[in-house]
C-alpha cells in the first residue's frame, strides 16, 4: 500500500486508497464495504470467522458532508426493484430485494430509506424487525449474520411519488419527478431513498434490476438494457431492464409514460436509444441527433466511452436541470426546444459526466468539484469550438467572481451539505481545470485528463487521487499550485493571464 503525500493530505483524511488489484475506496473502507468491479462483479467477500461478536452496522459511511448517507456492515451486490406503477401522483406497490454480504458479524444493520409506506422486511425469508429512525431503516434480523455470509434483505412498501424533497441550488426539487402522464426519477443528492430502500452514497456502487408494471398505453424505461417485456392477462406490461454495470443510487432512472423510443448508433457502433414523449419526437430530433457528434468528440478528448449503451430521455416537466442518470440522461423538454448553442451545451454536460462522475466517482461528496467542474468545463469548452462563448471570456467572467463564490459557498473542493450546488461547484470548478491546464499546457493537460478518466473508469476517487495522478503526468509536483485554487480563502493569480482581476467581495 502507497499512499501519496503532500500538502493535501490533512484535508483528506478519507481518500485512502489500497492499490492493487481489487482496489478499496477511502468510502469502502470507512464503511467495512469491498467494492463492485467496473462490469459488475462484485468482489468476494471475507471468509466466514469467529471473529469479533455480531454488533450493529454503521448508519452511515462517515462523510463529512452526510455523515449517515450509505451505510457500514455489508456490501451490496445486487438491487432487484419491483414497481406496479398506476396512475400519476397515485400510491403503488412497491418491493425491493437487496443482495449483499456481510463484512463484519452484523447483529442489525442500516438501509437508507425515507418517505414511502413500509409494510414488511424480511432477511434470508425470515420476517425481520424493522424500525424507522430518520432516513435510516434500522433492521434486526432473526439471527445474526455472520462476517463473509451472502444475505438476502426484502422491502415490501407502499411507493409514494407525491412525496419528494427540495434544495436551495441547482438541484431544487428532487426524488420522484411527475409528468402529465406518469413519472421520472431525479435522485441526486441523496433522493434515492425516497424511491427505494438503498446505500445512498456516490461513491457506493451495484449492479440493479427493475421489474416496471405498467397500464396499457404507457410505457417504462430505467437505466441500460431492456431485458423484455411480458403483457399480461389484464393489459399490464411488466419491463424488466439490467443495468448492465453497477451504478451508484442516486443515478438510478426509472421513468413511465406515452413514449417513443428512437434507436440509433454513436462511435464503433454503440448502441443509442433515446426516449421521447410522443408529442415531442419531432421537435427535439434537431437536438438529439447530435448525440453521436457528442460522444466522437469527448472520445476524442477522454477516452472511450464507459458504458455498453447511452441515450436522452426527454422530460417533460418543469424540472429546471438536467441530471447524468447513468446510461440515459434526463434532459427537460426546454433544453431542447430554444438555442442551438444552450441545447449542446447542457447535451455535452450531461454527457461528459458518464466519464467524470458516473464512471469515476467521487470519493465524498466534497469531491464534487471533479465531477461537476469537469462537466462544465468540457461543456463550455464545446461551446467555444462551435460558435459559443470562448471558454477564455467564460473563465475570465468567473475568475471575477471567484473570491465572491468562495466567501458565500466555500473553496472548490470545501462545500458544505447546503451550497454542495451552487455555481462554484459549476464555473468555479471548471476555472480550476482552466487554470491548471494554463499551467501546464493543454499537451500536458489532456493527457492527465486522459489518464484520470481511463485509470480510474469504475472505480471511485477523490480530490487528492487527481492531484497525485496530475502530479505523476505532468512530472511536477502540482500540490502547491492546486492547493490554494482549491482551499484557499482567496482565488491565487491566473497563470498567463496577470491582467485578470477578482472582483471586491461583499458581505
Amino acid at each position: 500500500m502507497e499512499i501519496a503525500k503532500g500538502s493535501l493530505s490533512r484535508r483528506t483524511v478519507l481518500a485512502l486508497t489500497v492499490v492493487g488489484a481489487g482496489a478499496v475506496t477511502g468510502a469502502a473502507v470507512l464503511a467495512g464495504t469491498l467494492p463492485h468491479g467496473a462490469e459488475g462483479s462484485p468482489a468476494p467477500g471475507p471468509a466466514a470467522s469467529s471473529g469479533p461478536p455480531p454488533a450493529p452496522g454503521a448508519p452511515g459511511i462517515g462523510d463529512p458532508l452526510m455523515p449517515l448517507a450509505g451505510n457500514g456492515g455489508y456490501a451490496v451486490r445486487r438491487y432487484t426493484l419491483d414497481f406496479d406503477w398506476q396512475a400519476p401522483r397515485t400510491p403503488f406497490e412497491a418491493g425491493a430485494t437487496i443482495s449483499a454480504t456481510a463484512t463484519q458479524a452484523l447483529s442489525r444493520f442500516d438501509l437508507d430509506f425515507a418517505g414511502n409506506t413500509l409494510h414488511r422486511v424480511t432477511v434470508d425469508g425470515t420476517p425481520a424487525t424493522a424500525r424507522r429512525d430518520g432516513d435510516e431503516l434500522v433492521v434486526t434480523p432473526a439471527r445474526p449474520i455472520p462476517r463473509g455470509r451472502a444475505f438476502t434483505v426484502h422491502v415490501a412498501y407502499t411507493a409514494d411519488p407525491t412525496q419528494g424533497r427540495h434544495r436551495d441550488d441547482a438541484i431544487q426539487d428532487y426524488g420522484w419527478v411527475p409528468t402529465p402522464d406518469g413519472t421520472l426519477v431525479c435522485a441526486q443528492p441523496d433522493g434515492a431513498r425516497m424511491i427505494f430502500p438503498a446505500d445512498d452514497h456516490p461513491s457506493l456502487r451495484a449492479p440493479v434490476t427493475f421489474h416496471i408494471t405498467t397500464p396499457a398505453g404507457l410505457s417504462a424505461v430505467a437505466n441500460g438494457r431492456l431485458v423484455g417485456t411480458v403483457r399480461r392477462p389484464d393489459g399490464r406490461t411488466r419491463w424488466t431492464y439490467d443495468s448492465e454495470q453497477p451504478i451508484a443510487a442516486q443515478l438510478v432512472q426509472l421513468a413511465i409514460g406515452r413514449f417513443t423510443f428512437v434507436d440509433s448508433s454513436g462511435p464503433h457502433g454503440l448502441p443509442v436509444r433515446d426516449v421521447v414523449p410522443d408529442g415531442l419526437v419531432t421537435d427535439t430530433e434537431k437536438y438529439r441527433s447530435l448525440t453521436p457528434e457528442h460522444l466522437a468528440w469527448l472520445e476524442r478528448r477522454l477516452g472511450p466511452y464507459p458504458f455498453r449503451r447511452y441515450g436522452v430521455l426527454v422530460g417533460d416537466t418543469d424540472l429546471p436541470v438536467a441530471l447524468e442518470t447513468q446510461s440515459l440522461s434526463v434532459v427537460p423538454r426546454d433544453d431542447l426546444l430554444g438555442d442551438r448553442v444552450d441545447a449542446e451545451r447542457n447535451l455535452v454536460h450531461e454527457l461528459t459526466h458518464h466519464w467524470t462522475g458516473d464512471s469515476v466517482a467521487i470519493r465524498r461528496w466534497s469531491d464534487l468539484w471533479l465531477s461537476e467542474g469537469h462537466a462544465r468545463f468540457y461543456e463550455r469548452l464545446y461551446s467555444d469550438e462551435h460558435g459559443g462563448v470562448s471558454l477564455e471570456s467564460a473563465m475570465r467572467a468567473a475568475y471575477e467572481q471567484h473570491d465572491q463564490w468562495r466567501h458565500d459557498e466555500g473553496a472548490p473542493a470545501e462545500p458544505t451539505e447546503d451550497t454542495l450546488f451552487k455555481v462554484m461547484r459549476y464555473d468555479g470548478s471548471a476555472l480550476v481545470l482552466f487554470a491548471l491546464r494554463e499551467k501546464v499546457g493543454e499537451e500536458t493537460f489532456d493527457r492527465i485528463e486522459r489518464a484520470w478518466a481511463t485509470e480510474y473508469r469504475g472505480r471511485a476517487a477523490g480530490t487528492r487521487d487527481f492531484v497525485a495522478l496530475a502530479s505523476r503526468v505532468a512530472g511536477e509536483d502540482l500540490n502547491p499550485f492546486l492547493e490554494p485554487w482549491l482551499y484557499g480563502a482567496h482565488t491565487p493569480p491566473m497563470p498567463g493571464h496577470p491582467d485578470w482581476q477578482a472582483d471586491p467581495v461583499e458581505d
